[in-house]
């Protein structure tokens, strides 16, 4: 057999080198490889993550050039349809010019034609202009009328008595309680005062027409002399249209007397509270429809 000596030799240093080496030293060494062994790990998982990050951008970035690509052939369309858009405007003005050109020559007929459309025009101008200051002299009167209406009052109760104004039409309602007893239409010592109060505001303009409404609540109502809630509101109206003309002395020819029964609520007759918001009078001031029709007859 033959030893290659050279070999042997070289596997005997080996064996006594790491003899020789101390634990301590392996040790090292050992807590060394596992750190680089970490260092090495981490390495390759950072690898990962930017080989992701790339590949995320790659995709993002066609995205984006997709986004691109639509947005310029959409703003490709655009250019295109105001361009057509151009060239209708164009060819229309080019029509209108031929059709001035062709209309340069008037004769005198159409011209005086002209003048009195014009004229017409300016016409019904001022006449819609009258129209608006009538009106707005008549909110301007209702106005005042209420806060004449609210000053004689006083201090009532908003729930016993109510005014306003409503599309030109002043409204007084009063409510039953201070003008009547319970199923009865005639009226009380109450009633006689906040009449009075209403009636000195009300012949201080003795142009104005009012009418006098009766209203009641939906409870069916019979007596041995009204029949139901449309007999009671009739009369309660004509009652309180009576007290104005004979102690209070309001022209009759300007008073209108009428029984709406429960068909005109202001509130829900399944309350105690509605119904009672429902059994009211109400005095209705009437617009002047005469002076509108009398700017009609001078037009």
């Amino acid at each position: 057999m033959k030893f290659n000596y050279p070999l042997l030799l070289m596997a005997l240093f080996s064996v006594l080198a790491i003899s020789c080496v101390s634990p301590k030293k392996l040790q090292q060494a050992e807590e060394k490889y596992t750190q680089l062994n970490g260092a090495y790990l981490d390495v390759q998982n950072k690898n990962r993550e930017l080989q992701g990050d790339l590949n995320a951008c790659k995709t993002q970035s066609s995205d984006q050039a997709s986004q691109l690509t639509k947005q310029k052939a959409d703003a490709d369309s655009k250019i295109k349809d105001l361009n057509n858009q151009i060239d209708f405007l164009k060819q229309n003005n080019n029509q209108v010019l031929n059709q001035l050109k062709d209309m340069s020559v008037v004769t005198g007929a159409q011209a005086e034609s002209i003048k009195k459309s014009l004229d017409n025009i300016g016409a019904k101008d001022m006449y819609i202009k009258d129209l608006q200051s009538s009106i707005s002299r008549k909110d301007s009167l209702n106005m005042v009328l209420v806060m004449n209406l609210k000053g004689a009052i006083g201090n009532l109760d908003d729930k016993d008595i109510n005014i306003k104004v409503d599309k030109s039409v002043v409204y007084i309602d009063i409510s039953d309680k201070l003008l009547f007893k319970s199923g009865s239409y005639e009226v009380t010592d109450k009633a006689k005062t906040v009449l009075g109060k209403v009636a000195k505001v009300l012949a201080a303009q003795p142009d104005l027409e009012f009418m006098v409404e009766g209203h009641t609540d939906s409870i069916p109502f019979k007596s041995p002399v009204l029949i139901d809630n449309w007999d009671l509101s009739v009369k309660r109206a004509t009652t309180i249209v009576r007290v104005l003309q004979d102690q209070y002395g309001l022209d009759p020819a300007h008073i209108t007397a009428a029984g709406r029964a429960q068909y005109l609520p202001v509130s829900d007759n399944s309350t105690a509270e509605g119904r009672a918001a429902n059994r009211r009078t109400r005095i209705v001031i009437l617009p002047q429809l005469d002076q509108f029709f009398k700017l009609l007859e001078k037009k």
